[in-house]
């Protein structure tokens, strides 16, 4: 008995290819991972859990790039040829995962945090450049745990269609947490990082080579090129 779905194209309508998903064309090269952090402050304690996370990243494998918000304009406050913009999509651009980092000021992320997101487009033509890469959300705390900056963050996340890997890191009174060296004492925090970022690497050599394929849509394969393109422009208005 064929399913009573009349509104849906069934030649448009494909269904799961586990070949596709096995694809056999693995990229060789040490994942992608973009450290953003959501601080300016000369001891930035989100910048400092950044590193640390970066260093693990880098002694699982990985290939770490960090964007240093300094001088980053409000979004919409300067042209998009401005070069701290050019230097963040770039840097966007050549990820494959991204780790966001944010201390938590009145209850929510940082306005800088905010800012660089902001500045990451959801469409270039009909591409969404953040779209199939995947995320890990930290925050760091002044006081006790936690978790309005992560929650946040996984909201824009999801928005900017990335994949959002289920563990988090929340740091509480970040200030006891690092020595005067500005390296992270050993701790369950500690530890908690470490398992974020051992999961992120894992999700990303996972899912980057057919990223592609797990995102495309029904409703997109309807579109033309063309008017696809009109939509998600509008959308980034």
């Amino acid at each position: 008995m064929q399913p009573d779905v009349p509104n849906i194209d069934p030649q448009l309508l494909l269904s799961p290819d586990t070949s596709r998903l096995a694809n056999p064309l693995v990229s060789t090269h040490p994942v992608r991972i973009l450290m953003l952090y959501g601080s300016l402050r000369e001891r930035s304690f989100s910048r400092l859990a950044s590193e640390e996370a970066a260093r693990i990243l880098e002694a699982l494998g990985a290939e770490v790039k960090t964007f240093d918000p300094t001088g980053l304009p409000l979004a919409d406050g300067a042209p998009d040829t401005h070069p701290k913009v050019v230097e963040l999509r770039a840097l966007a651009a050549w990820s494959e995962g991204m780790v966001w980092c944010s201390p938590e000021r009145h209850g929510a992320m940082t306005g800088i945090m905010k800012t660089q997101i902001d500045w990451i487009p959801l469409a270039q033509g009909a591409v969404r450049p953040t779209q199939g890469k995947t995320l890990a959300v930290m925050q760091v705390c002044g006081g006790s745990q936690s978790f309005n900056a992560v929650n946040q963050m996984r909201v824009l996340g999801r928005w900017m269609r990335m994949l959002t890997i289920p563990n988090q890191s929340s740091v509480a009174k970040a200030f006891q947490e690092f020595g005067d060296d500005n390296r992270m004492k050993p701790s369950a925090y500690y530890d908690r990082i470490v398992d974020v970022m051992e999961e992120l690497v894992k999700f990303t050599l996972l899912t980057r080579d057919v990223a592609p394929y797990l995102v495309d849509r029904y409703s997109e394969r309807k579109e033309s090129g063309e008017a696809l393109m009109r939509r998600v422009n509008q959308a980034s208005i």
